[in-house]
C-alpha cells in the first residue's frame, strides 16, 4: 500500500478542545487536516507533534471578479506563510469564498467562457506561488443539490478542467468522493481519470457525510482501484462521525486496507499514517 490516511480535525472529537481534536487523532497514527487556519492557534497545534496534511488555502475572494481574485490571491499568500508554521503541504481551494453553512458569499447559477478564463489564469498565479515556497494548492469539487447550492466550477468535471487547463506541480485536485457521488458518481472512473492531476483525495459516505460504511459507497472498490492504479497521495476522511469517533476512524481504516491486526494507518507504506 502506497497511499496515506488523514482526518479531519473540523468533524471529529467535537467535544473536545481543537488541539486535542489534532492530538487525538495524530495519537491514532493519522495526518490531521484543518480547515481555515486565521482561528486557529497554529503554533500551539504545532507543538501537538502532528503530521499535517492540509489547511485551507484562502480566506476571502474567488476566481473571476477582479476584486475576488486580487482577494484570494492576497489572502493566499498569507496562507502560504500560514501554512509554514504547521508545515502544511497543500492549501485548498473553491471556486469561491464559503461563507455560513457552506454557502458561497457570493452565489452564481452559471459561468461562461470568460469566467473560465479568468478562473484559469487566477489559479496559475496560484500554482506559481506554490511553486515557490514548495507547498501545493488543491482545488476541491463540491456539490450542488446538497451542501453548496450556487457555487461556481463545484463538479469534479469543472475542477478537473482547470486544473488540467493550468497544468503545473503547484495546482492540483483536492477531488473530494462524497461530493462527487453526489453530483455525478461513477467514482473508480473519475479517479481513474483524474489521477495524474489529484494532490488529495478526500471521502465520506452518502447520504449523511459519516464515515465509510454508513451509506452507499463501497469504498473497499475504490480503495482497490487506488491501489490498482498505484496511487501514492493522501486519503482523508472529511466526514462526520455517526458515533464515537474511535469507531469512525476505525471504519475509515477498514475501508483502506487497514483492518484490526494492522500496525497502524499507512501499514505496508513505510509511512505513520
Amino acid at each position: 500500500m502506497t497511499y496515506r490516511l488523514a482526518a479531519c480535525a473540523e468533524m471529529l472529537f467535537l467535544e473536545l478542545p481543537f488541539e486535542e481534536r489534532v492530538r487525538r487523532i495524530h495519537d491514532r497514527g493519522f495526518l490531521v487536516e484543518i480547515w481555515d487556519w486565521s482561528s486557529k492557534d497554529l503554533a500551539a497545534l504545532a507543538a501537538t507533534g502532528a503530521e499535517f496534511s492540509s489547511m485551507t488555502g484562502y480566506l476571502r475572494g474567488d476566481l473571476t471578479t477582479d476584486e475576488g481574485r486580487a482577494e484570494l490571491i492576497a489572502t493566499a499568500r498569507e496562507s502560504l506563510r500560514a501554512a509554514e508554521v504547521i508545515d502544511s503541504p497543500r492549501l485548498n481551494l473553491h471556486g469561491t469564498g464559503l461563507g455560513e453553512g457552506g454557502l458561497p458569499v457570493v452565489p452564481r447559477e452559471s459561468v461562461d467562457g470568460d469566467d473560465w478564463i479568468r478562473a484559469a489564469d487566477t489559479l496559475r498565479e496560484l500554482a506559481a506561488l506554490g511553486e515557490e515556497t514548495g507547498r501545493t494548492f488543491v482545488l476541491e469539487n463540491l456539490n450542488l443539490a446538497v451542501d453548496h447550492p450556487g457555487t461556481p466550477f463545484a463538479r469534479a468535471a469543472d475542477t478537473l478542467a482547470l486544473v488540467r487547463a493550468v497544468d503545473r506541480p503547484g495546482m492540483r485536485l483536492n477531488l473530494d468522493l462524497y461530493h462527487a457521488q453526489i453530483g455525478e458518481g461513477n467514482l473508480v472512473s473519475l479517479v481513474t481519470e483524474a489521477l495524474p492531476w489529484i494532490g488529495e483525495i478526500q471521502v465520506a459516505d452518502v447520504p449523511g457525510r459519516c464515515e465509510p460504511g454508513t451509506g452507499e459507497i463501497r469504498y473497499e472498490a475504490v480503495a482497490a482501484a487506488l491501489r490498482r492504479l498505484g496511487y501514492e497521495g493522501v486519503i482523508g476522511m472529511e466526514a462526520w462521525a455517526s458515533g464515537d469517533p474511535d469507531a469512525a476512524l476505525d471504519a475509515f481504516a477498514a475501508a483502506f486496507g487497514e483492518g484490526p491486526g494492522a500496525d497502524g494507518p499507512g501499514a505496508g507504506s513505510g509511512a505513520s499514517a
